[in-house]
């Protein structure tokens, strides 16, 4: 900053851009410094230039402090100057004018004050401090331990020598070249903190925490360092909990999922040798689920425990297992040269799994469905190679399990065709691609239509008919079941009411309801608004549920099949003699129907086996107050076989297949056209 003053008034002949800005001036040119500056008066500035005209000698301020207004007025603000005024000659010698040269070094000053503040308080930390104490000159390497900085390492006083080397020669050879970056990055200014571990006395290693500040000299640099050392032993061993709570499962004390995909995207990162492939194994236990209800949790964690071992004893050092879910187990190979050597670490895995396991009075079968994919045959990311290695275990799953299944490019286009089904499938119901097909389910002894089961169907628009078995799941898995339930229930309401009103005569027509429609919050009352705003009976729609809705009855579930019940609202076991359900989940759920699988009624006639599984069920049912309905009849000795051994009601091809809503209707006609009065037609579908 420069500026010039002439004349005996000092008037500003000259001024530089920077002298404005830092003196707060705006049209100084032409005008007295008085004039210009008031606010400096007693500041000390105009007594400099006073001094300077009688002295004719210059005057040199260094970090003057003044106060300044903003051009635009406004409150002081306080500045730090560094001034130099020289005074200018006239011919005759006396002075006619003064040379300034200004600096602002108001941040120079504040740093350095605040530094002055900041190793005040650190010196007054340190005094009071439990911890030990220490000083380094950096110019001599010397260092000052406190008595408790040695005591902290089990020394004496005199056990230590007071130098940089005895410091660097206790540091753990893991951590030396951190903790001499660390220190040589403080000499550069950067603040010093550092964590490392220390030999102590008994040759174990203590983890401190050392801090410091610098005292430095503007002129010579830092001149010494003064700070702290913690003992922060304790907080690793939290912080070494904590880490290990978050990457390892605390049942089987393996990897967890998020560690597994750190060591996945590591080794990704560090590559695989020439023609060497990396393999994962996604290992899923089949029939877990069922152990675990029926022998009980603690059972299902010991099975667990024992499945991680086992696994644990198949594998060889620098491959990875990890637990990534319940009963999931996902296992990475670093180095394959081939599928082969993968397929047989698989046979051993698959192996280790199907030999009983003793879970202390109890015997638990289980076994394992395996998916497996390569890098980088399949994949080149770790999203992928997992995405892929889920497809590869499902196919495995759907193929019967206790299998091993490797990725194919067939099972990423089935993906794909699956999301493809899953964003068509939300403009369905919009689009009036969707209807209901209605399958007759009749009194077996008569051959009276007394009910029907609701069948959805979806006719997309270029794919034509999509099975159900394909687009019911996908709708589960995306959330729209609910929305199409609504209305498929709303859809068989309307349709329901008609037919009843048109013939007089109570007919029911069952909907099957998913698990996720269960969970759903207020999935009762939805049943029973719709009901009502047709005028239906609640016992005119039977809600149909597979044994799995029972044996994995959440209280949600629970509860909305107890509202069921409470409200009048029947209820059908679907396919039973396939799953595993309790005879007491039976009675408590209060179920009205039990439909015996298809695949024992089409070996009736051939399979005595069939004859007597299905001869149980009736009399069990009967006994529990509950009506049967066989499916999949398609021949008369199955109707026959069945009258004899007391079966209630049937559907099947033998008296129709699914229709549409208007051949249903000609189904029903037909029906009321040929009945003819019986002592055991039964006057109501509907138990009492």
């Amino acid at each position: 900053m420069t500026a010039i003053l002439q004349g005996p008034e000092l008037v500003y002949e000259v001024v530089n851009r920077a002298y404005r800005k830092g003196l707060r001036g705006q049209k100084l040119i032409g005008r007295p410094y008085k004039e210009a500056h008031p606010e400096l008066e007693n500041q000390g500035f105009f007594d400099d230039l006073d001094t300077v005209v009688a002295s004719g000698a210059a005057v040199v301020g260094r970090e003057r402090r003044i106060l300044l207004r903003d051009p635009d007025g406004g409150e002081l603000n306080e500045a730090y100057i560094d001034f130099v005024f020289q005074p200018l000659f006239a011919p005759d010698g006396a002075v006619s004018g003064i040379f300034i040269q200004a600096n602002d070094v108001t941040t120079k000053v504040r740093a350095k004050r605040a530094l002055e503040r900041s190793n005040e308080r650190w010196k007054l930390a340190v005094e009071d401090a439990r911890d030990g104490v220490w000083e380094w000159n950096p110019q001599t390497d010397d260092v000052m331990f406190s008595r408790r900085w040695k005591e902290m390492l089990g020394y004496h006083a005199n056990e230590i020598a007071n130098t940089m080397a005895e410091w660097e020669s206790r540091v753990h050879p893991d951590d030396h070249t951190r903790f001499a970056h660390e220190r040589q990055a403080s000499v550069a200014g950067h603040p010093y903190h550092s964590e490392h571990r220390l030999r102590c006395k008994d040759g174990s290693w203590k983890w401190v925490l050392a801090r410091a500040v610098i005292v430095d000299d503007c002129e010579a640099g830092p001149t010494r360092m003064t700070g702290t050392l913690s003992d922060i032993s304790q907080k690793k061993e939290w912080e070494e909990q904590i880490w290990r709570h978050a990457n390892f499962d605390a049942l089987t004390g393996l990897p967890n999922r998020r560690l597994f995909r750190e060591h996945l995207r590591q080794e990704l990162e560090k590559g695989s040798p020439a023609g060497a492939r990396l393999a994962i194994m996604y290992i899923d236990l089949d029939y877990f689920k069922q152990v675990n209800d029926l022998l009980g949790h603690d059972a299902g964690d010991l099975l667990l425990t024992l499945a991680g071992r086992r696994l644990t004893a198949c594998i060889k050092e620098g491959e990875f297992l990890a637990r990534v879910g319940g009963d999931e187990f996902f296992l990475l190979i670093p180095e394959v040269a081939g599928p082969a050597d993968v397929e047989r670490l698989a046979g051993n895995v698959v192996h280790a799994l199907t030999t009983p396991f003793h879970l202390e009075a109890e015997v638990a079968h289980v076994s394992a469905s395996i998916g497996i994919t390569l890098y980088p045959d399949d994949a080149t990311t770790s999203e992928g190679l997992i995405r892929n290695a889920d497809q590869a275990m499902y196919a495995a799953k759907r193929s019967g399990r206790n299998q091993v299944h490797f990725f194919t490019a067939s099972m990423r286009d089935e993906a794909q065709r699956r999301v493809q089904l899953g964003r068509d499938l939300r403009h369905a119901i919009a689009g009036r691609q969707l209807e209901v097909h209605y399958q007759p389910i009749v009194h077996l002894a008569s051959g009276k239509i007394l009910k029907a089961e609701a069948l959805l169907r979806w006719n997309h628009p270029e794919l034509g008919r999509v099975a159900p078995s394909l687009f019911i799941p996908i709708a589960e898995e995306t959330g729209l079941i609910n929305a199409i339930g609504d209305w498929v229930m709303n859809e068989v309401a309307s349709w329901l009411s008609g037919w009843m009103t048109r013939t007089g005569r109570a007919l029911q027509v069952s909907v099957n309801r998913s698990p996720v429609q269960l969970l759903a919050s207020g999935s009762t009352e939805a049943v029973l608004r719709t009901a009502a705003s047709f005028h239906l009976p609640p016992n005119s729609i039977v809600l149909e549920i597979t044994e799995g809705v029972l044996l994995n009855a959440t209280p949600v579930v629970a509860n909305a099949l107890l509202q069921c019940r409470d409200a009048g609202i029947q209820v059908a076991l679907d396919d039973f003699g396939t799953g595993y359900s309790s005879m007491a989940y039976l009675k408590k759920f209060d179920i009205d129907f039990l439909k015996i699988d298809r695949s024992f009624v089409q070996d009736l006639e051939t399979d005595p086996g069939s004859l007597a599984i299905a001869e149980s069920i009736v009399m069990m049912a009967h006994r529990l107050d509950m009506k049967v309905i066989a499916e999949g009849i398609e021949s008369a000795g199955q109707r026959e076989i069945l009258v004899r051994a007391g079966c209630d009601l049937g559907q099947g091809y033998l008296f129709s297949k699914p229709v549409p809503v208007d051949e249903f209707e000609r189904l029903l006609e037909e029906n009321a056209r040929h009945e003819h009065p019986r002592d055991d037609f039964p006057a109501s579908p509907f138990r009492a």
